[in-house]
């Protein structure tokens, strides 16, 4: 059974940082594209990001240049490193797989002043 546990999230002041992370269980996050999606008010789930399984990133033309996507293999685990946050990345985020196969709870993540 596939879970993902994503965590890391929290209120931030534009301009700052949160680095996200999600630990998957019952599939490898190493052989599958991993990717961050987000859900923010009033808006449908959309991809953010993602790392294949030779380590190729891509990044939603939004977040490109200030979110970086990572895996560490030895904990099964992918993250989301957000820096330069505005109020319009204010979401819940979740993690899966490209595509989607399952999904967690997600982390909130609130930029405002």
């Amino acid at each position: 059974q596939v879970q993902l546990v994503e965590s890391g999230g929290g209120l931030v002041q534009p301009g700052g940082s949160l680095r996200l992370s999600c630990a998957a269980s019952g599939i490898s996050a190493s052989i599958n594209t991993m990717g961050w999606y987000r859900r923010s008010p009033g808006k449908e789930r959309e991809w953010v990001a993602h790392i294949t399984s030779i380590g190729f990133t891509k990044y939603a033309d939004s977040v490109k240049g200030r979110f970086t996507i990572s895996r560490d293999r030895a904990k099964n685990t992918v993250s989301l490193q957000m820096n330069s946050l505005k109020p319009e990345d204010t979401a819940i985020y979740y993690c899966s797989t490209v595509p989607a196969s399952a999904w967690g709870q997600g982390t909130q993540v609130t930029v405002s002043s």
